[in-house]
């Protein structure tokens, strides 16, 4: 061992203590003693048990290993909540953007037609139809020839029993089909709607907008054991107004459906849907509820309808179905379903009366297009009024010029009496009559003026 020094420090105060301080010269390195022996041989692990030990890192000391890091899981914990939480509130926000845009909740609406403020019910943009119409609107499917003998009928229910909603499925799903309809250079589908046959030899309606853009159309029948037909169809005749289309396919014995009078239903009645929502997935899906409004007129496109208001469910896909009375008749083909950008709204169906279709349908087959329709040219208040005697009439409150009234001597204030021979007790009953007339029909008209009845002919005009 290397030799110490000694430093000795003597105070002067007495009783004072003498302290010796050892101090090791500078470069001298530490010895370390270590007695190391074999353990016994029961203390030795087995040589497939002996697992080599890792060197020491340079450096280390044995009798003062360094210490383990501390595993900081509170801190990871932290971060991992805190990033969670930030993700969560970025997906809430993209959400809450893309559905109200940036307003705040509780502030106005937000504007989804820039340039625009809020939008009220009563604005013509704040609904719209489902109508499910293309882009490109042309039809070039191959035309059927026009003028066949075969004509839509209808059939009122008279004492038929009412079905059960089992029974009227069994009944018309056989006569329910899809419409297919693509370009012919694209193989893919453009449109998928339903139709409905109504005559053996392979006569469907549909709507127009169902194959509006096609140039190819395919017709699937499926026969009562669930196996499909398919055939290639002609188109017959559409209209874009009446949105209605007649479709003919190369077949005979088929299940044709049976119509009924429209003009029969009530308010209240139950009816059925059957149709393909949302494409040849979900076929012949059968919805029910009950007639909402008759004669409803509505605003598509610029093209006032009169329409059949239902609860039935009808979806995409459901456009040119049937809509079914309870004595499993056709009175109505589906067609749109009123939606809204602001409001969820439900239960609003709408489908073309029996009864005003009859007419369109086989003025399509006959000549392929709808021939000019009859105006009387004349505004009538619906409320019937009882005259001095006692019959009922029905105020003219303004004429147009130049139309049927016009040239008949119709004056405003007249009251109309009788028209093609039947009194006229109600704005419908007018309605129904003019609906069986052509341009060109004289009819007898029977007016209230002034005291006394005269006698009018009427000669249909079409609207200029």
């Amino acid at each position: 061992m290397e030799e110490l020094w000694r430093e000795t420090r003597i105070s002067a105060e007495p009783e004072s203590e003498v302290v010796l301080t050892y101090r090791q010269p500078d470069g001298v390195e530490p010895v370390t003693l270590r007695y190391e022996r074999e353990l016994p041989e029961r203390m030795r692990p087995r040589p497939e048990e002996r697992v080599p030990y890792p060197p020491a890192p340079k450096g280390a000391n044995p009798l003062n290993p360094p210490e383990k890091p501390r595993t900081r899981w509170g801190v990871r914990v932290y971060v991992g909540m805190s990033l969670l939480v930030i993700l969560i509130c970025l997906g809430v926000g993209i959400w809450y953007v893309g559905q109200y845009g940036w307003a705040l909740p509780g502030s106005a609406m937000p504007d989804l037609h820039p340039g625009q403020d809020d939008r009220a019910p009563w604005e013509d943009d704040y609904f719209y139809w489902d109508t499910e119409e293309p882009e490109n609107t042309a039809i070039t499917i191959p035309a059927y020839p026009t003028g066949g003998e075969t004509r839509l009928s209808l059939s009122a229910a008279g004492e038929l029993p009412a079905l059960t909603p089992q029974q009227v499925y069994d009944r018309v799903t056989p006569s329910v089909v899809a419409v297919l309809g693509r370009e012919e250079s694209y193989s893919s589908m453009v449109s998928a709607g339903t139709g409905v046959i109504f005559s053996p030899n392979g006569y469907i309606l549909t709507n127009c907008h169902v194959i509006a853009g096609c140039s190819v159309c395919t017709v699937l029948v499926t026969d009562v054991h669930g196996v499909d037909a398919q055939y290639d169809a002609k188109v017959v005749g559409y209209d874009e107004d009446a949105d209605l289309a007649v479709l003919k396919v190369e077949a005979e014995d088929l299940p044709a459906a049976a119509f009924g009078v429209s003009d029969d239903l009530r308010v209240g009645d139950p009816v059925y849907a059957i149709g393909n929502p949302l494409g040849v997935e979900l076929r012949n899906t059968l919805t029910s509820g009950i007639v909402s409004a008759i004669n409803r007129d509505v605003n598509v496109d610029g093209v006032t309808m009169t329409l059949l208001q239902t609860t039935a469910a009808l979806n995409s896909g459901n456009s040119g179905g049937p809509l079914i009375n309870q004595y499993g008749q056709v009175i109505g083909i589906n067609t749109i379903k009123m939606m809204s950008r602001y409001d969820t709204i439900e239960g609003l169906g709408f489908a073309i009366p029996s009864s005003l279709a009859l007419r369109w349908v086989n003025e399509l087959i006959e000549f392929g297009e709808l021939q000019p329709q009859p105006v009387l040219g004349v505004t009538i208040n619906r409320i019937p009024q009882t005259l001095p005697d006692g019959a009922v009439g029905l105020r003219l409150e303004a004429i147009t010029d130049g139309l049927s009234g016009d040239r008949a001597g119709l004056r405003a204030g007249d009251y109309l009496v009788a028209f093609a021979g039947q009194d006229v007790v109600s704005y419908q009953q007018l309605l129904n009559i003019r609906r069986d007339l052509r341009v060109g029909d004289e009819v007898a008209v029977r007016v209230y003026r002034e005291g006394e009845y005269l006698e009018m002919t009427m000669i249909m005009m079409a609207e200029s």
